[in-house]
């Protein structure tokens, strides 16, 4: 079985079809999903979603594109924490590439889901795009504050950022973009990370994996991007699948995992 760590199954290119977008997933063996959020204000539409079907599950958080026009108080993220499909916090992060928000909001809202990451036990789901540099220092700061779990989403940057971030203890999930052909620095990456710190996703609609590149991205592809990674480092596609199942669950502590899986 695999797991697809990242997907967005609230956004409007799922309305039509979703049903048989999860069937599709469940026949190409990707058993579980995470459905991640991106706004507070689509948090019940997110979670409605997790709740609907077995084995998918629900983060949430505010992305840092949407940092400058929501916030969420500690006090509130803890409690929606509380619902039982919520496994993750986030998507949350730094953005210095698109700007659509300014940065010490972005790095105010960090803090915050941080803050309940590390009094909840629940992991961190990271973006971070053009902003390596405050990532790893606001990351290694709070963790002298106390220790938290996370994990790097879609990785698109280089072996300094990917090496800090093992050395804090975080995992680090690649997505279709190591299967695209100009992709050679993210494929080295892939190479040094251990196997037991690599998750798998699609980051669905987008980012769909070579041969795929140009469709909209679902979960089901999530197959194509494992296959790719197990062969780059050496291992049965089987076997991949069996560890990045285990390092999903290892991480993701609150989701229950399939019974024979």
């Amino acid at each position: 079985m695999l797991v697809d760590s990242h997907c967005h199954l609230n956004f409007p290119d799922f309305v039509p079809d979703l049903d048989v977008v999860i069937d599709r997933a469940r026949e190409q063996g990707v058993g579980v999903m995470q459905t991640i959020c991106t706004k507070i204000s689509e948090f019940e539409q997110v979670h409605a979603v997790a709740s609907k079907y077995d084995n998918i599950w629900c983060s949430v958080g505010i992305h840092p594109h949407s940092a400058g026009e929501e916030s969420v108080t500690e006090a509130e993220l803890t409690a929606f924490t509380q619902r039982p499909k919520v496994i993750g916090i986030g998507e949350t992060g730094l953005d210095y590439y698109y700007e659509h928000s300014p940065r010490d909001a972005q790095q105010k809202s960090f803090l915050t889901h941080i803050a309940v990451g590390r009094a909840t036990g629940l992991p961190l789901i990271i973006h971070t795009r053009d902003a390596d540099d405050d990532t790893i220092r606001i990351i290694a700061d709070e963790m002298k504050k106390g220790k938290f779990p996370a994990l790097i989403h879609c990785f698109s940057s280089g072996v300094k950022l990917a090496e800090a971030m093992l050395e804090l203890g975080l995992y680090i999930s690649f997505s279709g973009i190591v299967t695209f052909k100009k992709a050679e620095e993210l494929r080295e990456v892939a190479k040094i990370v251990p196997l037991d710190r690599i998750l798998v996703e699609t980051d669905a609609p987008y980012l769909a994996p070579m041969p795929m590149r140009g469709q909209r991205n679902e979960p089901a592809y999530t197959r194509h991007t494992a296959a790719f990674i197990a062969e780059l480092k050496g291992v049965p596609e089987k076997e991949f699948a069996r560890i990045t199942t285990d390092n999903f669950f290892t991480l993701f502590s609150k989701a229950t995992r399939p019974k024979g899986i």
